[in-house]
């Protein structure tokens, strides 16, 4: 198992707004999303079909460590290898890791998944992918790429989104109803052009890299803002990043309703208000090397 490898060039594998090259914004959203979930993340991890208790363990764009420190609690005995292009979110997650004195038991490497070599990643026995892989250029290679790395018996678990989390009510904000839905529709429209395999349905493409389906799960999630201080701030992040893709094909006076809700000083933003819901879906392939 590598636990260093020379930091390559940052070629980063994301190319949307919400992985934009604000890496600071992104490491945020990410801890949000990750403080949010954790419950339905807990319960993907949970439900992995993995039989034998994998001792090694890689999470392939791991962001600031959502997937790795789930895995870890999942799976106490196992080491993680954390792969993501990004030296800050992996910066932060190794602080994170040294905070809850997990440091042993984890290992970080930056590396372009786009590359044609990839360091070694030893032969884990659960290789975890969340919202990473509809970013690869080539997705077919880089599921073969999996392929050849985990061991044989081993599990690739696939995690995707169905899109931004929607956190307002239809009837919100008061001056334009509906904001929230046509802002996601533009937001559909940029990543269908930019990041195509972004909701993908990932079963026939582990199949087709040589991998046979041992399960598959939708996760539907809908918590009520009360449950968590985080959830405005979530809500907040998350529309930023919404604005950074919708911005150029809403009318004026959805953006100027938009920015309002943006305003973390106006008590009509979204920081302010009490009738948030976080509501989204998570998708999850279970995929198993059998040769």
């Amino acid at each position: 198992m590598t636990h260093a490898h020379p930091h390559p060039p940052d070629h980063s594998a994301h190319h949307d707004p919400e992985h934009a090259p604000d890496q600071h914004g992104q490491a945020d959203i990410l801890d949000l999303d990750a403080e949010v979930l954790s419950e339905h993340i807990a319960a993907i991890t949970a439900w992995l079909p993995v039989g034998t208790a994998p001792r090694e363990i890689v999470d392939l764009g791991c962001g600031t460590g959502t997937g790795t420190f789930a895995l870890l609690d999942r799976f106490p005995e196992a080491h993680v290898t954390a792969v993501d292009s990004s030296a800050e979110h992996l910066d932060r997650l190794r602080d994170r890791a040294a905070a809850e004195g997990v440091s042993e038991r984890v290992s970080t490497v930056r590396a372009d998944l786009d590359a044609a070599d990839w360091p070694d990643l030893g032969r884990p026995g659960l290789v975890w992918a969340s919202a990473s892989m509809h970013h690869m250029a080539d997705p077919g290679r880089t599921l073969r790429a999996v392929h050849d790395v985990v061991a044989p018996g081993g599990l690739f678990a696939v995690v995707e989104l169905s899109g931004f989390p929607r956190f307002l009510p239809a009837d919100a904000p008061a001056e334009r109803p509906g904001l929230e839905e046509r802002c996601h529709a533009a937001t559909d429209r940029f990543h269908a052009a930019h990041v195509p395999h972004r909701g993908a349905d990932w079963g026939p493409m582990l199949t087709a890299a040589g991998f046979t389906l041992d399960g598959e799960r939708t996760v539907v999630v809908n918590i009520d803002g009360s449950r968590s201080e985080a959830v405005p701030r979530y809500a907040l992040n998350t529309l930023r990043r919404i604005r950074g893709a919708a911005a150029e094909s809403l009318p004026p006076e959805d953006l100027a309703a938009l920015d309002r809700l943006l305003d973390p000083g106006s008590p009509h933003g979204v920081l302010r208000r009490t009738d948030l819901t976080v509501r989204t879906e998570r998708a999850v392939w279970a995929a198993r090397r059998t040769r």
